[in-house]
This record gives structure tokens, C-alpha cells and sequence, in this order.
């Protein structure tokens, strides 16, 4: 039942993804996250001044140009042209983050000291900085100095590669190389459904690039799709770092990109006269053992729908992030929990319009992403529930649950 209290969505946008170099590697960062506070202010009709707080996922701070404490949130929303006033906090949860923000988000109102934020994320994995460590101190006068790439074998000095986790824990679960190629591929077929039904046109914002000859290029598809691609096709690519099953094929590029959802209590959005888009049903937060990422999402979503108390069977459609191909096929795996028919379920609700091996994974940005993509879902078929759900951050993960009245 509808509740004044309740947080509900009242805009939501994102830009293209682009592909590691592509065309939004130039983007200046702060000008990146504005982008998509704009169109949220824009689509929404309301005054920048009513936003109080901007919640904003910032996992690489290098690639912004004041690369320490770069409050990269506030320089955003001041791009985006809302007042000095507004207070922002710009944190780090890795993939996780978009969506953590809107929990930060909701969890405010919840306490009643804001009735409108803002909550996304942005990453520009093409601004990144190759690194020199270890010379500030060290009387360096002459030769040679050794140069660090921080993308390479993404992951956590401390600990093995994400991907060599990732490997582990699926052939752990049963899942073989031809499992994992097959879900990529099914993720680029929904994208291509997706995109030509013109599905992404109600969250994504055309983004306009001049060229050195001829007319602007215009962008209105994430450039991380490959049309044409098939399992067969997969299959012939070699594994990454160390690991048996994992590919530059089944796993989402070094992407760029972000998103933002503007945020109210219902009270507030009623009160200006706005349309409820979605409503912000559950979110829930857990962390496990750092090396079982891809069990994260699964273990939160039935958090999830404890929270919430609803059932699988009252979800209408569900993502679980493709951090890799094997985040979602092992993350359902934990939520079936043994019943090989609520997993065929599961599976069949899953990803309908393609995840981050097609769309991107711009990591601190995603979150939000799904959690649109899932509500526009459900306002096409009229009305539901849907859960997203994403793992990150050393095993940490996030799922929240949303409803279309």
C-alpha cells in the first residue's frame, strides 16, 4: 500500500557506455558524472534546489585530475548546476557502489533528514594513469624508472586476481568453460533484442561527438556489444591470467560510463506534482569470504527477499551482474539453494535484457544502471516487482528490490 514515507523514483538516466578507449575515454571525469545529474534534473522538471544530498560511487580516484581527495561528487553536481549548498558524498564500494548509494540514499529519508537526493556513480577506466611508486623519498636522480599499469590483473595486491577467484569458485560449482561462453553469448543475443525493440532509449542519453571530418558521431548504443557473437566463436579466445575458464569474452570490458537516479519520499514527490516511476521496495548489503565473489549477489538477494518479505515467485524479472559470465550462474545457484527447478526459474527471469558482458561495467556506475533498467522493464509489462543484484569490492555485494505500481 502506497505510504507517503515510501522512497520512490521519479527520473533515472544514464549516458552510453564506451568501450576502454572509445568514446567517452576523453570525457573529463567530473564532466562525466554531470552528465547524467543534468538529464535527472532535466527529465524531472524539478529545481537543482531540491535536491539535498548527492550520493556518488567513486572507485578510481586516479583517473580525476585532483587524483587525491578529489570530492569528485561535489565537483560533479556543481558542473551539473546544482547550488553549492547541496552536500554530497563521493565513497568507494567498488562495483557494488551505484546501488549502495541509493540505499545511502534511502536510508536518509528513511531517518527523515532529506526528502530528495541523487544517487549514482561514475568510472573512466580510458582516464586512468599508468603509476610510478616508490620515488618520493628514495634520492632518484638518474635511470630508468619502472612504470605500474593499475588495470593490469584487476584486482587487489593482497590477494589473487578477481578472475583467478572467479575460476575457482565456479569449477568449484560444476560450471565449465562452455557454461560460462554460452551465458556471454545469450547476453549480447538479449542485448541485440533489447536494443533494436529500443528498450534502452527510455534510460540511456544520446551523447553527441564532434569529428575531424563530416557530421557529429552520435551515441545511442553501448559500445561494448558485438553483434554476431556466438559460442563458437568464444570458445576459440584464451583464457586470462593463469585461469582455466575465464575470457576476455565471458567477462565485461574496461568500460566508461555513468548514472544517476534522482530520488524522493513520495510525500515529496506528490507534493510537486511528480509521476512516481518506481518505487525503492528493499535494499540489502552483505560481505562473505574475500575470495568467493561470485557467491555475493545470491547470498544477498535472499537477504533480500527476507527483508522484504516476498518470494521468488513475486519477482518479474532479475539481474545479477555479469562481472563475469559465472557471478550469475553461481549466484543462482545460492539462491536456489539445491532446488534445480526454482534454479531453471531463476535463470529463465534473469538478465532479459543482457548484462555487463554486453552493456559495459563501468564499476562504480552499474548498480544504478540495473536498478533502472529493471524498473523501465517493469513499466513496459505494466507494473511488478524486480530485483538486481551485483557483487564487488573484495565479496562484498548489494540487491535491492523494486516495485511498478
Amino acid at each position: 500500500m502506497a505510504n507517503d514515507k515510501d522512497v520512490v523514483i521519479v527520473a533515472a538516466a544514464r549516458t552510453p557506455f564506451g568501450r576502454f578507449g572509445g568514446s567517452l575515454a576523453g570525457i573529463d571525469y567530473y564532466e562525466l558524472g554531470a552528465i547524467p545529474m543534468r538529464e535527472v534534473i532535466k527529465r524531472s522538471g524539478v529545481k537543482p534546489e531540491v535536491v539535498k544530498e548527492v550520493f556518488w560511487g567513486v572507485g578510481d580516484t586516479s583517473a580525476c585530475r585532483d587524483p587525491f581527495t578529489p570530492v569528485a561528487a561535489r565537483q560533479s553536481l556543481i558542473k551539473a548546476g546544482l547550488p553549492h549548498e547541496t552536500v554530497s558524498i563521493s565513497f568507494d564500494m567498488a562495483c557494488v557502489s551505484a546501488m549502495h548509494a541509493v540505499k545511502l540514499a534511502a536510508m536518509e529519508m528513511a531517518a527523515g533528514e532529506i526528502d530528495a537526493a541523487i544517487a549514482g556513480g561514475a568510472t573512466s577506466f580510458g582516464q586512468s594513469p599508468l603509476v610510478v611508486r616508490n620515488i618520493r623519498f628514495s634520492g632518484f636522480r638518474m635511470g630508468d624508472v619502472k612504470m605500474e599499469d593499475p588495470l593490469l590483473a584487476l584486482g587487489y595486491k593482497d590477494f589473487n586476481p578477481v578472475s583467478v577467484d572467479t575460476d575457482n569458485v565456479a569449477a568449484e560449482y560444476g560450471f565449465t568453460r562452455q557454461d560460462l561462453d554460452e551465458l556471454a553469448a545469450r547476453s549480447h543475443q538479449n542485448y541485440a533484442k533489447a536494443h533494436e525493440a529500443g528498450k534502452f532509449k527510455d534510460e540511456m542519453i544520446p551523447m553527441t561527438f564532434p569529428q575531424p571530418k563530416g557530421d557529429p558521431k552520435v551515441l545511442e548504443i553501448d559500445e561494448q556489444y558485438r553483434p554476431g557473437t556466438t559460442v563458437e566463436g568464444l570458445s576459440k579466445l584464451k583464457s586470462i591470467y593463469g585461469t582455466k575458464m575465464i575470457t576476455a569474452g565471458n567477462a565485461p570490458g574496461l568500460n566508461d560510463g555513468a548514472t544517476a537516479i534522482l530520488l524522493m519520499t513520495r510525500a515529496r514527490a506528490k507534493e510537486l506534482g511528480l509521476k512516481v516511476l518506481g518505487v525503492v521496495v528493499a535494499s540489502t548489503s552483505i560481505a562473505i569470504n574475500a575470495s568467493r565473489m561470485p557467491e555475493g549477489p545470491g547470498f544477498s538477494m535472499l537477504k533480500a527477499l527476507q527483508k522484504a518479505n516476498l518470494t521468488w515467485d513475486d519477482m518479474d524479472y532479475l539481474e545479477i551482474n555479469e562481472a563475469f559470465a559465472a557471478v550469475p550462474l553461481v549466484s543462482m545457484k545460492v539462491a536456489a539453494q539445491g532446488n534445480a527447478k526454482l534454479y531453471k526459474s531463476l535463470f529463465d527471469k534473469m538478465n532479459p535484457n543482457g548484462s555487463a558482458i554486453a552493456i559495459g561495467h563501468p564499476n562504480t556506475a552499474t548498480g544504478a544502471r540495473i536498478i533502472m533498467n529493471l524498473m523501465y522493464e517493469l513499466r513496459r509489462k505494466g507494473g511488478g516487482y524486480a530485483m538486481g543484484s551485483l557483487c564487488g569490492g573484495l565479496a562484498q555485494a548489494d540487491a535491492c528490490i523494486i516495485k511498478v505500481e
